[in-house]
């Protein structure tokens, strides 16, 4: 039988109401004196080979081989052939959120295995089964932070990602909830930092390195906190704690980030994956779900549903958070990445990634008219150029290179500025073609300037 909204007569009579005689009628009113499109000048059909071939025609457009030098969150890191060959079964890949969970033993198991490494990896006590990406879950610990609290201040570092500063500020619009956005700076003051909370403040949040690659020493900022009272949030890079020191050891309350660094293509923007890590004292809290391992009847280990804050499960006003959705798939990657590199792979990742910015940082300070900042980092630094970044990666495109990030996008006091991102895929040729490229495009913007 199928689904029809509303009777003839019903529809009459609402066009009626609103004074129209028919469909066509409202929808000139609607759109306006504008003329009908002309149709005549569409193609006509085509085969599937001849439509095929045009899109692919079309897709060969885009600059999709450059060799990447983009980070600023999300990272053109190797990926291992078994992490697709193993999350593209079909039992992995089309399973779905387990409402049931008799009968979703392996989706739960992979989400508790999922759970353990990003407890290991944050040095934190307890996580939750995985969130829709770095910056909703960073929006979903400020909200943990004022339900743990009872308050509604937050003091926001100026080097979190202006992309999740955006993400917060559209989530929290309707929301009573104060945002303090504190200067950027590359190397941040944490001192300073720690001077603004106050007894109102419920949260302070930092990014870990930070948006600009910067590895900032946190533990003053987060006694600071803990004696006002304010929970201490880090958004962290997951493939930099391999080799920094774990968030749980700075003495933060709550970890995110985002994980398409595990395992997780760059892929026009998603889908990606968050996670989400706390302290035990404030599980209850959390939003989502945490998935917990127990035994049956019979002594069989078995995986369960251990808290479910979510609106399906409880009463709507109740629940934690309604825009948490997990994701199964990204979260199963990540597992799986983890799995096939180890903890030693990923030490030695860490170590690459590290060795390589280093090298390249060199050559790029080689470069006549090219300087940068006194910067502890990972795998990302700043460069300060002679003439306009966001000009010199347009000109670097043509080179082949996806340059950097030109920070003047988001920061237009730092027009000149370029982020640099380098992993462990990038070989010292290219790192040296990389600056020579870089080089011979400065002069070519000094020139027509």
């Amino acid at each position: 039988m199928p689904y029809i909204p509303l009777t003839e007569d019903e529809r009459k009579e609402m066009l009626a109401t609103i004074g129209v005689a028919s469909m066509d009628e409202l929808w000139k009113k609607a759109i306006g004196p504008e003329p009908e499109p002309e149709l005549k000048n569409l193609p006509s059909g085509a085969s599937e080979y001849e439509v095929m071939r045009h899109l692919a025609t079309l897709a060969g457009r885009n600059a999709s081989d450059l060799v990447c030098f983009l980070g600023g969150g999300f990272y053109d890191h190797f990926i291992p052939a078994a992490v697709s060959e193993v999350t593209a079964r079909g039992e992995f890949y089309t399973a779905y959120t387990p409402y049931q969970p008799e009968a979703s033993q392996g989706t739960l198991q992979a989400i508790y295995e999922f759970q353990s490494v990003v407890c290991r990896l944050t040095g934190m006590e307890v996580s939750n089964a995985s969130m829709y990406d770095g910056g909703t879950a960073l929006f979903e610990a400020l909200m943990m932070a004022v339900r743990i609290t009872g308050r509604n201040k937050v003091v926001l570092c100026g080097s979190i990602s202006p992309i999740y500063k955006e993400m917060v500020k559209c989530y929290s619009h309707n929301l009573e909830l104060e945002l303090v956005y504190m200067p950027d700076s590359v190397v941040c003051d944490a001192k300073k930092l720690g001077e603004a909370l106050d007894e109102r403040t419920a949260a302070v949040a930092v990014q870990y390195p930070n948006v600009f690659g910067t590895v900032d020493d946190w533990r003053e900022l987060t006694v600071a906190a803990k004696a006002k009272g304010a929970v201490a949030i880090c958004s962290a890079y997951p493939v930099a704690l391999g080799m920094i020191t774990p968030p749980g050891e700075l003495g933060f309350d709550i970890v995110t980030g985002e994980g398409q660094s595990l395992g997780i293509p760059l892929s026009f923007g998603g889908p990606y994956l968050g996670f989400m890590a706390v302290k035990r004292a404030h599980m209850r809290k959390m939003p989502g779900r945490i998935v917990g391992q127990t035994a049956d009847k019979q002594g069989r280990t078995g995986y369960v549903l251990t808290l479910q804050a979510r609106e399906q499960h409880i009463r709507r006003e109740k629940a934690m958070s309604n825009i948490c959705s997990n994701e199964g798939l990204c979260a199963l990657r990540a597992l799986v990445y983890l799995t096939c590199i180890g903890k030693e792979g990923l030490k030695q990742i860490g170590a690459l990634c590290a060795a390589k910015a280093v090298f390249a940082r060199e050559q790029l300070l080689a470069i006549p008219g090219v300087t940068g900042y006194e910067q502890a980092f990972f795998n990302e630094f700043v460069v300060k150029l002679p003439c306009d970044a966001g000009e010199v990666v347009g000109r670097m495109i043509e080179k082949g290179y996806a340059a950097g990030f030109p920070l003047g996008r988001y920061f237009p006091h730092r027009a000149n500025e370029l982020l640099v991102s380098v992993t462990e895929k990038r070989t010292r040729e290219e790192i040296r073609s990389f600056a020579a490229a870089l080089e011979a495009a400065i002069a070519d913007c000094r020139r027509t300037a």
